[in-house]
């Protein structure tokens, strides 16, 4: 019941994402022909050189991290942009004798070319180690393939696939190449205090940091949360790549990103986790998996350029900054299940169900129904399955009927039944997010449920039903109490997007009847109780 979503239409993620999400024929072939020059084979090539013992480890200031920059420099000189930094030129010097290097392609709006987003890395890693800065053995060469020459060169591909786009999006792109970075954010700490565009025209930042050591197909996604909206627009955006994002909510200080949140710029970092070899000098170039840098380096181009396109300009969300992952714990903590609606346990048989245990004051209980008793049918169907009369129980109205065969005998008897709680048609509850109305967030899945059965998991975000955006959490509400069947709902998990087909019976009750899919503030008194139904 559970497919990737890569097949959604066209119009389902044009309605679910906005107006810039996709355009044109045309417009999507070039940008896809601009992803596709993002290649394994040219970023290996990147960090081959980067990390080559020649540049010495690429040390800020020293000789090595100098010839390094003049590689830099010429490849932006190569792609034509146009020089950023101080006087005309690439460099912005700075410090002891540090250089970042800044070069950008003009928007192609009038009026919106005058905002900017920023694609930034650093290129400088800590050269022969110190006791400061390595994690032994110093006095070696400590290359920095994943760290960052991974980085680096993750900016010179996307400086190709921009250039190689017939129209520029809307904002100017800039691309910066830090200086620094390992002695304490030197080159974007300077930038920020003497920034060589207007800072305050910068909409947003990217920093990629350490993208060579893809595993398990996750890359942890920082800033996520510091304008609106951004989770729920980098899930469609992965559509392509079908990357497994983790987005972390903790705002450290520890890499170029934090420069730019600290002077309230949305900003996101892509990184690939560290690993035996960070800050030692093992990190070298085959260790890097560069068809994993492929799929990170096509992602970010396809986000720079949505966020670079958009009419609107991000928002910065100050509210981020006080938040963390302990804070998204506690935001995604589960409820506690409801209680059982009939109370009881059984077994599947050649014919119905048999008891195995009914739970004492419970609605079978009050009825007469004994362990041993036979289900026959519920609510005038014969029992089709387990799973179905799990769906019928928990969908049915308070008053329910049974067709019983009591233990020891052969007689078929209709019982009345008064379930215990409320009609339950999805088996969902959630909590709405602040930094996006328009996703929320599973905090129950209810045992048994149609939406149990379909896959749905505790975390998963719901943003679409029947490839329909909803406006709020209450909006969803009501379509999931009275839109008929079929139901999907349109979910990201893991930041990828999926389709679950409910297995629902159709809407048989109000929607003061119904409380399954309500809010959390209907739910946090919520009860532990077993997962019998």
């Amino acid at each position: 019941m559970i497919r990737v979503a890569l097949a959604l239409s066209a119009l389902v993620l044009a309605q679910s994402f906005g107006p810039s999400a996709l355009g044109g024929t045309e417009r999507r072939a070039s940008l896809t022909a601009a992803a596709d020059s993002i290649t394994a084979e040219e970023l290996q090539e990147h960090v081959n050189v980067l990390a080559d013992d020649v540049f010495e480890g690429r040390e800020a200031g020293s000789r090595g991290g100098h010839a390094a920059a003049v590689y830099l420099r010429k490849y932006f000189a190569e792609h034509e942009l146009e020089p950023a930094g101080d006087e005309g030129d690439f460099y912005q010097a700075f410090g002891a004798q540090y250089r970042n290097l800044l070069g950008m392609i003009a928007g192609s709006d009038p009026d919106l070319r005058n905002e900017y987003v920023l694609i930034g890395a650093h290129y400088d890693h800590v050269g022969y180690g110190s006791r400061r800065n390595s994690l032994g053995p110093i006095g070696y060469i400590h290359n920095g393939a994943d760290d960052n020459a991974s980085g680096t060169a993750a900016i010179l591909e996307l400086v190709q696939a921009f250039r190689q786009l017939p129209t520029p999006p809307r904002r100017t792109i800039v691309f910066a190449l830090w200086d620094g970075e390992e002695k304490g954010l030197l080159g974007s700490k300077h930038w920020v205090r003497q920034p060589t565009i207007p800072l305050d025209q910068v909409a947003f930042a990217f920093n990629v940091d350490m993208i060579g050591r893809l595993r398990n197909e996750e890359v942890k996604v920082f800033g996520v949360r510091t304008t609106d909206a951004l989770r729920r627009q980098l899930t469609q955006w992965n559509s392509d790549t079908n990357l497994r994002l983790n987005f972390e909510w903790d705002l450290k200080s520890n890499s170029d990103h934090h420069s730019f949140i600290s002077h309230d710029i949305p900003a996101l970092m892509f990184h690939t986790g560290l690993h035996d070899n960070y800050h030692r000098p093992s990190d070298d170039a085959e260790l890097v998996d560069a068809p994993g840098m492929e799929r990170v380096a096509r992602l970010m181009f396809r986000t720079a350029w949505e966020l670079a396109d958009q009419i609107e300009r991000s928002r910065f969300r100050s509210i981020a900054r006080g938040e963390s992952n302990k804070t998204k714990q506690y935001f995604e903590r589960p409820l506690a299940p409801p209680a059982p609606r009939l109370g009881v346990s059984w077994r599947q048989g050649e014919s119905g169900v048999e008891l195995v245990r009914v739970t004492p004051g419970g609605a079978a209980a009050r009825a007469g129904l004994r362990a041993g008793d036979r289900f026959v049918s519920f609510n005038g169907e014969a029992i089709s399955s387990d799973e179905q009369l799990r769906i019928d129980i928990l969908a049915s109205s308070t008053d329910a009927a049974v067709e019983r065969i009591a233990g020891g005998s052969d007689k078929v008897e209709q019982l009345a039944l008064q379930l215990d709680g409320a009609p339950v048609r999805i088996g969902i509850s959630w909590r709405s997010d602040e930094a996006d109305p328009r996703m929320v967030v599973v905090t129950l899945v209810t045992p048994g449920s149609a939406a149990e059965q379909a896959g749905v998991q505790l975390g998963d975000r719901v943003f679409a039903l029947n490839g329909e955006p909803f406006e709020s959490s209450d909006a969803l509400y009501r379509k999931l109490v009275t839109l008929p069947n079929p139901l999907v709902l349109n979910i990201d998990r893991e930041g990828r997007l999926y389709e679950l087909n409910l297995p629902t019976r159709p809407p048989a009750v109000t929607d003061d009847e119904a409380n399954d899919e309500a809010n959390d503030e209907a739910n946090d008194e919520a009860n532990d109780a077993s997962n019998d139904e």
